[in-house]
């Protein structure tokens, strides 16, 4: 199949993520400021969007505490640095299974809540974007599974649709996307819609090309895409996606280095992806465009 080059790239920064890198490196971002901060660095290095977690402010572990999100997105959206604000809502879906012989109840690390508590900081604090995790998968970890039923994200869609916010389907697998465009089917999602291609994800779709292909050509043509890979295969994918079409992300939640032995920064990373799209002889789109693109209203979070 021929080549159909994107031309005009956005690039999202995900700045922290909620794996268990916070001991990693020193520059994965704990507290909201520290986030918000991150997140402003990455937009002035030429990152359109910036996709936020958050983390608790002590421990750096994984929170969804809505103060936590209120308080980045008041940071971001009072600074003077323009950026399109996409918070996820994958937390509240994490179920940690007793091991292979009882795997009931539940054990210590379980995250399971309803849909409405799952979207709470998304109401309260109106992003542009956030995140839809189109499906349940397994993770790396033995006996840890991220639950997303179909009457989750039907519910959470919904939640999304009313408030005007835009979801970014997160499609870890074929599946993901086979389901997504149900969703518009449904009329639960507004079509065109915005994807993420997750690639390499354990135990999702691998990061290989034809199953990157796949995983493209199961888009529809007139949806709006991006990519990703982990790791030292952050930056070929940049050149994959916007090769094949797509727009790209980079940070700190998908991969820690610059090179070999040299931990990243956020900016650092997106800096990188804005050479290699601008040498492919693309053009680096900002957050105006954007929004003009996915048709994003900027507002102000809740009593503000």
């Amino acid at each position: 199949m021929p080549l159909a080059m994107n031309k005009e790239v956005f690039i999202t920064c995900a700045v922290t993520g909620s794996g268990g890198t916070q001991d990693r490196s020193p520059h994965v971002p704990r507290s909201p400021g520290e986030i918000a901060e991150s997140a402003i660095a990455a937009a002035k290095a030429g990152a359109a969007i910036v996709h936020c977690h958050v983390r608790d402010p002590e421990t750096g572990k994984p929170s969804r505490d809505p103060k936590y999100y209120r308080e980045v997105t008041e940071r971001i959206r009072d600074s003077a640095t323009d950026v399109v604000l996409n918070l996820t809502a994958g937390m509240g879906g994490d179920i940690m299974f007793g091991g292979v012989e009882s795997p009931l109840p539940p054990v210590a690390g379980t995250d399971m809540v309803g849909a409405t508590e799952r979207m709470a900081h998304v109401a309260d604090c109106l992003p542009e974007i956030c995140t839809l995790d189109c499906g349940t998968m397994n993770f790396a970890e033995a006996d840890y599974v991220m639950t997303n039923t179909p009457g989750m994200l039907r519910a959470m869609g919904r939640m999304m649709t009313d408030l005007g916010v835009c979801p970014e389907i997160e499609a870890f697998d074929t599946g993901h996307l086979w389901f997504a465009k149900e969703l518009v089917k449904e009329g639960v999602l507004k079509s065109p819609a915005l994807v993420q291609l997750c690639m390499g994800v354990p135990w999702g779709a691998p990061n290989d090309l034809n199953t990157f292909m796949a995983m493209v050509n199961n888009v529809p043509e007139d949806w709006t895409w991006s990519a990703f890979s982990l790791g030292r295969d952050q930056m070929p994918y940049v050149a994959a996606s916007v090769l094949a079409g797509g727009n790209v992300r980079v940070g700190l939640e998908d991969n820690l280095w610059l090179g070999k032995g040299q931990l990243a920064t956020n900016a650092q990373l997106v800096e990188r992806a804005v050479t290699i799209v601008e040498n492919m002889g693309a053009r680096v789109i900002g957050p105006d465009e954007v929004r003009a693109k996915l048709g994003l209203t900027k507002r102000a979070p809740k009593g503000r």
